[in-house]
């Protein structure tokens, strides 16, 4: 996730030297363990070239919404998570239904081409999100539809899962299998309430959503950026950016799904 932003330090991406870590990106926290194979939405990025061999290469997330179509959170694609520019990575792949990343079960393909929303802004994190279309397809089922406008997920109080293979702990546990948490999404203004001024992030309700526990304690984190954020079997939110991981008061914010869905679908193969 983008998060982190309350430190604004360096958060360090398994096999990276420090240099090359994302220090906006996050995991999650405070949830359990799921079968992968259930869920083949929910895929890894992967590149093992910038990340070693260790968990397949995974350093974000992403979401199956067309057979050959994810969407994932532009910032994933950035130097300052890559290490270099997107296009001198060569080995960019997405793995769907893999319980074990350093297994070789489920699919593992090729990005054939990459969309990053020009419209998107490091500085204030809203449009985070971007487009693969993948060199094969994988199958209809495989999908997850995207959330429209008004859909009943983006009710407040409404139960909702975020799904990653990263930090489990907030202390650089990474997964190795994919797990999911329980989140409620909060309503606009007690975003705008916990997300008030630029100095932390300023949340967007145009572009962006959010939620969590009131207690704090389930969460994505580092690791879970650009992950599907799951309302009532659709596609809410993609993991963005936030403060710390799990904290009381400081929900994790999604780039909001429905805003972006007519660009997304501009974009599908």
């Amino acid at each position: 996730m983008l998060g982190t932003l309350v430190a604004l330090g360096l958060v360090l991406v398994p096999g990276v030297p420090a240099s090359q870590a994302a220090a906006k990106d996050r995991a999650v926290v405070g949830g359990r363990s799921v079968d992968a194979a259930e869920h083949p939405w929910v895929v890894a990025l992967t590149s093992r070239d910038r990340f070693g061999d260790a968990r397949s290469g995974q350093f974000c997330g992403g979401a199956l919404v067309g057979t050959r179509t994810v969407i994932t959170a532009a910032h994933c694609l950035t130097r300052e998570v890559l290490g270099v520019d997107h296009g001198e990575v060569d080995d960019l792949h997405v793995i769907s239904g893999r319980n074990d990343l350093d297994s070789r079960t489920g699919h593992e393909v090729e990005v054939r081409e990459k969309w990053i929303n020009p419209g998107y802004d490091s500085g204030t994190n809203a449009g985070d999100i971007a487009v693969l279309t993948l060199d094969k397809s994988l199958p209809q089922s495989s999908t997850i539809p995207m959330a429209a406008d008004g859909d009943p997920g983006y009710d407040r109080g409404a139960t909702a899962q975020v799904y990653g293979w990263g930090d489990s702990s907030g202390n650089g546990d990474y997964a190795a299998s994919l797990r999911a948490a329980d989140v409620n999404m909060l309503a606009d203004p007690d975003c705008a309430r916990a997300y008030p001024s630029d100095a932390e992030g300023a949340f967007d309700k145009d572009s962006m959503v959010c939620a969590g526990v009131e207690q704090g304690g389930r969460d994505a984190c580092q690791g879970d950026s650009g992950g599907p954020l799951v309302a009532n079997g659709r596609l809410v939110g993609l993991v963005s950016w936030g403060a710390g991981c799990g904290e009381e008061g400081r929900p994790g914010v999604y780039t909001r799904v429905s805003a972006m869905a007519g660009l997304v679908r501009e974009h599908i193969a």
